[in-house]
């Protein structure tokens, strides 16, 4: 049986000027196994989050999973983190920034506890738990947001496939996903009176790339997104860009950090009506998001390693 300690960690991130919080979201950025380690797109999506980051503002990096393909890191002393991370991800604008990391399948292939040890090796490495919580509050007001990470490979099994593949195969440890997912209820409600409430993992609840709906998230997290008002749902595993939403709830899928996918192939797979934005041209040089929390909306901005905005929504604070 897998035991997880401190399940309930809360990280304080500090909010930044502008009386708003904002972050970088950007999943599945984690280089290749053999020199130089990193490519092209992962470059070019560094400098480009740097840019945003020293232009537009922010306070962390939000990594959703896939640090290190294809198998993840052999112990906390693994030279990937300074090739595919450290070096990589040094430019100006984001070098003093901390990066709340969570887990996805290639990271599971290796050993996800040396990336929750390597959080002792880095001042930019913030990995506390397999899940955790993270408190923010938007500066210049009273209000609070939260934003709650999971593992959602532990909650639904892992998956071998790389690009299109077979779905999660169920947990290996049902005991330690039902405790993951008490964990998950009791924060959210316990997040009644946030203005915002992030939920953040690898799988997608929706998506119509090439992994498509993950049915584990579908059945378990999406009642509880709904039913407790959350703002947005974030994730990589498919390698492209995507907002859905269904029911008030924001679904962001940023897993372009190191490879483009274009394909649509699950696109009947979601309910009619919520895909709002996708792209995943073969030929982009990659992308991310960048999320802005302030009084009055939660903004949520994709990019293209170019600079250039591709889609922008605002979410509206939620109803106490």
């Amino acid at each position: 049986m897998l035991v997880l300690l401190a399940v309930t960690a809360v990280v304080a991130a500090k909010a930044g000027p502008g009386r708003a919080v904002q972050f970088l979201a950007v999943g599945d950025w984690g280089g290749v196994p053999e020199p130089p380690f990193a490519t092209p797109r992962e470059v070019a999506t560094a400098a480009a989050m740097g840019r945003v980051a020293a232009e537009h503002g922010a306070d962390f990096v939000l990594a959703l999973g896939d640090n290190f393909y294809y198998d993840g890191v052999r112990d906390e002393w693994d030279p990937r983190f300074q090739e595919t991370f450290e070096r990589v991800f040094a430019v100006p604008g984001l070098r003093a920034l901390p990066w709340f990391v969570l887990a996805g399948n290639h990271d599971h292939h290796g050993n996800v506890s040396a990336q929750l040890a390597y959080s002792r090796h880095s001042d930019r490495w913030h990995f506390p738990h397999y899940y955790y919580s993270l408190r923010l509050h938007v500066p210049g007001t009273n209000a609070t947001a939260r934003l709650l990470v999971l593992d959602t490979v532990l909650l639904c099994g892992a998956t071998d496939d790389f690009g299109v593949g077979a779905p999660p195969r169920g947990p290996v440890d049902a005991a330690a996903a039902e405790a993951q997912l008490s964990w998950l209820q009791g924060r959210l409600a316990a997040a009644r009176h946030d203005r915002y409430v992030l939920v953040a993992g690898h799988y997608p609840v929706w998506s119509v790339a090439e992994h498509g709906p993950t049915a584990c998230l579908v059945r378990l997290l999406r009642p509880l997104l709904r039913r407790h008002r959350v703002t947005a749902y974030l994730c990589g595993h498919d390698h492209n860009l995507q907002f859905l939403q269904e029911d008030g709830v924001g679904y962001v899928v940023s897993g372009a950090g190191n490879f483009m996918e274009a394909s649509q192939s699950h696109k009947a797979a979601v309910p009619p009506g919520t895909l709002r934005f996708f792209f995943g041209a073969p030929e982009s040089p990659g992308g991310f998001a960048h999320l802005r929390l302030d009084a009055t909306a939660a903004t949520i901005t994709f990019l293209e390693a170019t600079g250039r905005v591709l889609y922008r929504v605002a979410l509206p604070p939620r109803d106490f």
